[in-house]
């Protein structure tokens, strides 16, 4: 008996961390999507956020986050704040034995995969302030948003609070993680402005097109690959026959929605702007992927399908509308994870019978509001210390120059101040 649970508790423990390191790879997704969709005179900048964000995510989560979202005790609203976490420690193979199965994978397994989701989230703020916030700026909200704001939401559902005994649903993050991200960008967003030369005192939208196709659809593949992990790891287990069963289970709805969304996506845009719009697919794809997120596993594959199809056309109607409203989103982040993070959780009742709308609605509406209240705050408190906007001269010739000292494309950028 012995040796069958340490099986198990091995197996469990190594899905786990498999399954953050397929999240880590995410990332790299961001990256490349992000870098891909901005102009060549900001890639440099782009990047250096997305790693630096990783790394600070890492820490403020050790430090605080972690046992902000999964207290020893606490309110249901208040978590009761233990920092002994980063001081290490596990389980010994006396207490996983007289768990009765209760406990099956290692503490510092569901550490490494939990800390992965913070970092995800994030990335979706990094896009959408892309090519004029500054840099600093932005990594000192990093550690914000990392340490209290997305854990504190994230104890509400996930670490037992108020909104998991109200019976809010969220599988894998589409309110938790996505429209958590998408809520605090979206607060960036209004407060930083738009990009000069986006819209026009007429109301007119100039497209400020990416600088590198292949690179956003290559980060677009490896955030579809790592969504594996993403959902399929908050499965939690694997080391019995319903489990690998429940696994396989979201690993097929998860993909087949990405699936939908580029379908939908494109014909969506094939119809309004008679073209293939290779942008508007690539964000159906990750439009599939956040509907899908909520309740992965309850749908049947050609639900799931349907699911992310819907998805896919509300990202190509929002990027349009938050055009005709002003809001400046070089990737489309508030639309994939906000707009479409939202019909996620929306639609879990309509595959899961235990959900109810009612408390998906409110699920949905005290992250929206917790998440943008308090980032529009710590926004603006940076905004009056220190600023948050880069000036013309360096947003004209480029936040790689003004805010890293080098150039992503030196060979391809030689006339600085042409704004290519």
């Amino acid at each position: 008996m012995e040796a069958i649970t340490q099986l198990s508790y091995a197996l469990d423990t190594f899905y786990f961390l498999v399954s953050g390191a397929l999240v880590m790879w995410m990332a790299a997704g961001f990256a490349m999507l992000e870098a891909g969709l901005v102009r060549a005179k900001n890639t440099a900048e782009i990047l250096t956020k997305n790693v630096a964000l990783f790394a600070i995510a890492c820490i403020m989560y050790m430090l605080m986050g972690y046992n902000i979202m999964y207290p020893s005790d606490g309110n249901g609203i208040i978590p009761v704040l233990d920092l002994s976490f980063m001081f290490g420690g596990d389980h010994s193979v006396e207490d996983v034995l007289a768990s009765n199965g209760q406990t099956y994978y290692s503490g510092m397994s569901d550490f490494f995969f939990q800390v992965v989701f913070v970092a995800t989230a994030m990335s979706i703020v990094s896009g959408a302030v892309a090519e004029r916030m500054k840099l600093w700026s932005f990594l000192i909200f990093t550690v914000v948003m990392t340490g209290v704001i997305y854990p504190l939401q994230g104890y509400w559902k996930w670490g037992g609070g108020f909104l998991d005994a109200a019976g809010f649903s969220d599988f894998a993050g589409s309110g938790v993680v996505h429209l958590c991200g998408a809520s605090a960008a979206l607060a960036g967003v209004i407060l930083l402005g738009a990009r000069k030369g986006k819209y026009t005192a007429d109301g007119r939208v100039n497209a400020i097109p990416g600088a590198n196709m292949p690179l956003a659809t290559l980060g677009t593949f490896i955030l579809w690959l790592g969504w594996f992990g993403f959902n399929g790891g908050s499965e939690l287990k694997l080391s019995d026959v319903g489990e690998a069963n429940a696994v396989a289970a979201v690993f097929v709805n998860t993909n087949a929605a990405a699936a939908g969304g580029v379908v939908a996506a494109l014909l969506t845009a094939r119809a309004l702007f008679g073209k293939a719009d290779l942008t508007m697919a690539l964000n159906g794809a990750l439009a599939g992927l956040v509907a899908i997120t909520a309740e992965p596993l309850a749908p049947s594959p050609l639900w799931a399908t349907l699911v992310g199809a819907i998805g896919g056309i509300l990202v190509v109607f929002s990027i349009i509308t938050m055009d005709k409203i002003k809001i400046d989103d070089p990737v489309g982040a508030i639309s994939v994870h906000g707009v479409v993070g939202i019909w996620g959780l929306i639609a879990v009742p309509l595959s899961n019978g235990d959900a109810a709308f009612s408390a998906q609605l409110l699920g949905l509406g005290v992250i929206f509001a917790w998440t943008f209240v308090a980032s529009f705050v710590v926004w603006m408190t940076i905004k009056v210390i220190m600023g948050i906007r880069v000036s013309e001269e360096e947003e004209y010739a480029g936040v790689d120059l003004g805010e890293c000292g080098l150039e992503a494309y030196p060979e391809f950028t030689g006339n600085r101040g042409s704004g290519l």
